[in-house]
């Protein structure tokens, strides 16, 4: 699903109308209806509702659903935060039919008037928020902030028309005051900062209604950025045919590990296989291979030359590209690694080789992997273009030489750009993830919980991914896809076991459910 910005989002209002021939009215009806189900649907009991309405077409949505809220029976009050005479077009002409119907409204332009409304304002079950949409600009303050801030004193529920008032729809910023809101329902596409943190936040769970917006105007605004959802999902699952074998799904060479860290390179492994991947090996210091044999039932295994700190040698680089050119894996390099210099520079030469020698062997690389190439920045120009990278914001900022702060403040911008300059894909780990493809598509993945925020989890996606690729998907179509199972995965656990104490082995035990629910029933 396609992600806007205010700017795209109000052109396609506007070729809509203009361009098309469908009246601004029409959409409007069109998208207070949508919410009017919505609130039918989820707020069934409430029947109190004030509806807080601006001047713009926000507040327009918010006068048509009052009056069809009224129409099935329910309690309407529209509160007014704007002067009736500043609205104006289709904001208007649906005020006036509000006011022509006899609907109660309250115009709340002082301190004092708001003052004095809080007691019948606090007398509603349910709150509408259709004050600003994706015109605001500037920072809310005045008695609008204090409205807002009286909405969210209040201890009942609010759904939020677009995106809740008060937020930056393109960054998810809080502009002044912002409402919070129990369930936004944004209108034709979600916008940027709904789905951008502290926004994602504030606005609760969110609904998106489809209010008619043709698909040809949609697609002239070359949109680049999306949300990934579970229909998408299902489309990209590789399928499973009943005349196949282990070697239909391909191979996936893991290259992690060092004294220490044992359980990355065994979650790593683990999760390539239960993503799908046909066979895997853990290729890992020699040393550590009596403990991973009793592990790992299901994964191959390939002891290498190791440092004196119990790390991988650099002179095992020819022994893993030999075996990798053999299987024709896909190489997941990284987790649990270790700095070692020897195994940096053994990093640095699978890089290196797999494009000289021209191997152009598919690779995905985290944690120390990452951090190795960090320390010779030259070698990112090196990766093959089936390169997937996955960092974290703050092993984002080593490959980058970046603050986290600058990194985090844009995220999309953050992976749209170094995808397009290194022509990878890059994971840009966080809340949300966002997914860089190189031709600039960037990926905002709808799925996972605060839960997951702990040791490992990292791990089991760069092994989802791996083992995806191994299937024949494309790093970007790969790292898209995993990083959504992989937060389903998570949800799912949370649902059984609770987000305190999540661990990442619970995830890994969960993604076979989380693919089975992207495969319809055909039974």
């Amino acid at each position: 699903m396609k992600v806007v910005t205010a700017a795209e989002m109000r052109q396609i209002d506007h070729d809509t109308i203009e361009g098309i021939g469908i009246p601004g009215i029409v959409l409007m009806e069109t998208a207070g209806s949508a919410i009017v189900r919505s609130i039918e649907r989820h707020y069934p009991t409430c029947q109190h509702i004030g509806i807080f309405v601006g001047k713009g077409n926000n507040g327009g949505d918010g006068t048509v659903i009052a009056r069809q809220l009224a129409h099935v029976g329910r309690k309407v009050c529209i509160f007014l935060v704007s002067p009736i005479e500043s609205f104006i077009g289709e904001a208007r002409i649906n005020l006036n039919i509000a006011k022509n119907l006899g609907l109660q409204i309250e115009e709340l332009l002082t301190n004092a008037a708001l003052l004095n409304a809080l007691g019948h304002i606090g007398g509603c079950d349910l709150i509408v928020d259709a004050i600003f949409g994706t015109g605001l600009r500037g920072v809310v303050s005045g008695t609008i902030a204090e409205v807002i801030k009286a909405i969210n004193n209040l201890r009942v529920p609010t759904l939020s028309v677009d995106l809740p008032s008060g937020l930056d729809a393109n960054t998810g910023n809080i502009l002044g005051a912002c409402v919070a809101a129990a369930r936004t329902v944004t209108i034709g596409l979600p916008k940027r900062g709904v789905l951008l943190h502290p926004g994602a936040e504030l606005a609760g769970t969110l609904e998106v209604v489809d209010i008619g917006f043709p698909k040809q105007v949609i697609d002239a605004q070359n949109i680049v950025v999306n949300w990934t959802t579970a229909v998408q999902a299902a489309q990209w699952l590789p399928s499973r045919l009943s005349a196949s074998h282990k070697g239909s799904y391909g191979r996936v060479l893991v290259i992690a590990g060092s004294i220490g860290m044992t359980g990355a390179a065994a979650l790593t492994s683990e999760a390539a296989l239960r993503t799908g991947a046909g066979l895997v090996t853990l290729a890992m210091p020699k040393s550590l291979n009596p403990i991973l044999e009793v592990k790992l039932s299901e994964v191959m295994t390939l002891p290498l030359p190791e440092t004196a700190a119990g790390s991988i040698a650099e002179f095992a680089t020819p022994a893993i590209l030999e075996f990798a050119e053999k299987t024709r894996s896909v190489l997941a390099i990284g987790p649990g690694l270790s700095q070692h210099p020897e195994t940096v520079a053994l990093v640095h030469r699978l890089v290196q080789e797999n494009r000289e020698q021209g191997l152009d062997l598919p690779t995905v690389i985290d944690a120390d992997g990452l951090n190795a190439l960090a320390q010779a920045p030259d070698i990112i120009s090196l990766l093959v273009t089936e390169t997937v990278l996955t960092p974290h914001p703050g092993e984002m900022a080593r490959l980058t030489n970046t603050p986290v702060a600058t990194l985090e403040a844009d995220r999309i911008s953050t992976a749209q750009q170094f995808a397009t300059q290194y022509g990878v894909t890059l994971v840009f780990k966080g809340a949300p993830t966002v997914i860089g493809w190189a031709n600039a598509d960037v990926w905002l993945n709808s799925t996972g919980n605060p839960g997951m925020a702990t040791a490992g989890m990292g791990d089991v996606l760069t092994g989802m991914i791996a083992g995806l690729m191994a299937q024949g998907l494309s790093g970007e179509t790969a790292a898209v896809l995993a990083t959504y199972l992989h937060g389903a995965a998570g949800d799912r656990a949370a649902e059984l076991l609770g987000m305190h104490g999540l661990i990442a082995s619970d995830v890994l035990e969960a993604v076979p459910q989380a693919i089975s629910s992207l495969i319809p029933d055909m039974s």
